[in-house]
């Protein structure tokens, strides 16, 4: 994991980020324009750069955020999360462990998981 401090991560980041990605929070649904992004290419952490998710993965789930069946392998880490009086999944990059969003299984095949990801927290390169 990238090793940095609060104060480091402040500055490179942005407010929403920040709290995104080192405080575990979530932007509003649908205030992300990475919801309508149908391009070829990668979406990488916005922390530290490291791909997350192919373009080709990518579907409209109606959650009101960025949403992929599959991460790039090895890209991601989980943990479970028991915040909000509910037990979930949530996923980090495994890289600098920015907190991006949360893996559920209501995913279209093939794997059957939705990965409902933070825009703010993701950048998109196009191929």
């Amino acid at each position: 994991m990238a090793e940095k401090t609060e104060d480091e991560w402040r500055q490179a980041l942005t407010p929403e980020q920040f709290q995104v990605l080192r405080g575990h929070g979530t932007e509003r649904a649908g205030t992300s324009p990475l919801n309508v992004e149908k391009r070829d290419g990668v979406f990488n952490c916005v922390a530290c750069g490291q791909p997350l998710f192919t373009s080709d993965t990518k579907y409209e789930s109606g959650s009101g955020w960025p949403s992929f069946y599959r991460p790039i392998e090895s890209a991601i880490a989980a943990t479970t999360d028991r915040s909000h009086g509910m037990t979930r999944v949530e996923v980090h990059c495994a890289r600098c462990g920015g907190h991006l969003g949360h893996v559920f299984p209501d995913g279209p095949k093939p794997t059957g998981e939705r990965y409902c990801m933070n825009g703010v927290a993701m950048e998109f390169t196009p191929k």
